[in-house]
């Protein structure tokens, strides 16, 4: 397999400082981007990893990098395949002066596939909203970071969210609550959570799967309509949420009853179900927009000079475009705290960049200095504490465009943290790991 995007691989390659004559190179971070812009996901993935990219480029445009460093990036082509995104791990482990600093492929099959391979290479694996939750507890997976918010936290508080409709939490019991999900690793990782919280509450659970990459619904929405669920729960990704609910509204099921997660929240699943994604809600730990000073510095530095990666400039500012920008912000932030450490003005190993990672603190006066305030809410990653975060914000699509309807809503911390715990120490003890004392490592 190659890298996909040639051109990209150019642009990167020259946001380096390299230039021709023979003029020595300024300090660079490598960063692999495993991504996907061909095959069912492919539309997904270009918005993500085209937002991620631009803020990448504005960084060095406007600051010539962080501390000096420019930053550098190769795409790998993985078309949402597991074994795909495992040869591009592989292909670009050792890129760079440094290797790869990071890996981010986001996909959960594809994390999971290479979640014994980064703590052996001691490479940092970001799974920012999707991945394996209880990797959340830092002690017994120190190299893998499912930051803001994990599945758990969102089912959680997509319950809390759903139980807010009905007067509380106390009146969801008798209540008739369908999951239709992308019949996938992830699609499977809101199972533990939503039967632990349907015994709590007393609602009545009923999960349907949907095969990748689910185009074809009629089965599971006969299911639904003869099950008449008082809501329904939409944990699809790609062509699957456009599909379910142009279905939905074929059998009159009223789209208001439909609560998605983020990977359902975009406007990529609203906008070609046309009228039959009117009213619809989702979870989102990012807003759509463009009026956000942060957007607003690449349309200015990156797009004004004709140097953005989304061949549709439209798409800046949607859901998913704003989401691979906080992925950008996310990853210089660790960078920035990493150097503080080790040096500025020098590239970070995957171990350093690691400890940035962990000890990674961007609260509400950062993100005010990052023209982000609104668009992400504050992290704080800690040894033992991976996910940082934990809530997220509900957004509704008027048929046009999706409008914040919540403040931020956290799950039921106490209990998904005592899940995460719980998970962490089986795994550990199944593979003879001896989980950190995070006292030592203040």
């Amino acid at each position: 397999m190659k890298f996909s995007l040639r051109n990209t691989i150019v642009m990167g390659a020259a946001v380096t400082g390299l230039l021709a004559g023979g003029v020595a190179a300024a300090q660079e971070q490598y960063i692999g981007l495993p991504s996907y812009r061909v095959g069912p996901f492919g539309s997904n993935g270009a918005s993500l990893f085209g937002g991620w990219i631009d803020y990448m480029q504005m960084i060095n445009e406007r600051d010539g990098g962080v501390n000096g460093v420019k930053l550098t990036w190769e795409e790998c082509e993985t078309e949402y395949n597991n074994a795909r995104g495992v040869e591009c791990y592989e292909r670009q482990k050792n890129r760079g002066a440094t290797g790869n600093s990071a890996f981010q492929p986001l996909s959960t099959g594809i994390a999971y596939s290479v979640l014994d391979r980064v703590a052996q290479d001691k490479i940092p694996m970001v799974t920012i909203g999707y991945g394996r939750t209880d990797a959340a507890d830092g002690r017994v997976f120190p190299w893998v970071f499912p930051m803001i918010t994990t599945y758990w936290s969102q089912a959680s508080a997509i319950i809390n969210y759903i139980g807010s409709k009905e007067g509380g939490n106390d009146k969801l019991r008798g209540k008739k609550i369908a999951l239709l999900y992308h019949d996938s690793a992830y699609g499977k990782e809101s199972h533990a959570v939503l039967q632990r919280l349907a015994e709590r509450y007393g609602y009545q659970l009923t999960m349907i799967p949907v095969a990748s990459p689910g185009n074809e619904q009629q089965a599971q929405w006969l299911q639904i309509r003869q099950l008449r669920p008082d809501y329904t729960i939409l944990w699809g990704w790609g062509v699957m949420n456009p599909t379910a609910l142009r279905t939905a509204a074929r059998t009159g099921y009223p789209r208001e009853k439909i609560v998605g997660v983020w990977w359902s929240g975009s406007e990529e699943d609203t906008i070609p179900a046309g009228d039959a994604a009117k009213g619809y809600v989702a979870a989102g730990f990012n807003p759509a927009g463009t009026g956000f000073p942060v957007i607003q510095a690449i349309q200015e530095h990156v797009y004004a000079s004709n140097r953005g990666n989304m061949e549709d400039r439209s798409r800046v500012g949607s859901v998913l475009y704003n989401r691979g920008v906080v992925h950008g912000i996310i990853y210089v932030e660790a960078i920035r705290t990493a150097q503080e450490k080790f040096g500025k003005g020098k590239p970070l190993t995957g171990e350093q960049m690691r400890w940035g990672f962990e000890n990674l603190r961007i609260d509400d006066a950062r993100l005010s200095a990052l023209g982000a305030t609104g668009f992400m809410p504050q992290l704080n990653i800690t040894c033992a504490d991976h996910e940082g975060a934990g809530v997220v914000k509900f957004q509704q699509w008027d048929g046009a465009k999706w409008n914040v309807v919540s403040d931020w809503v956290s799950g039921d911390r106490q209990l998904v943290r005592g899940m995460i715990e719980e998970s962490a120490a089986a795994y550990a003890a199944e593979k003879g790991i001896t989980p950190r004392d995070c006292s030592k490592e203040m």
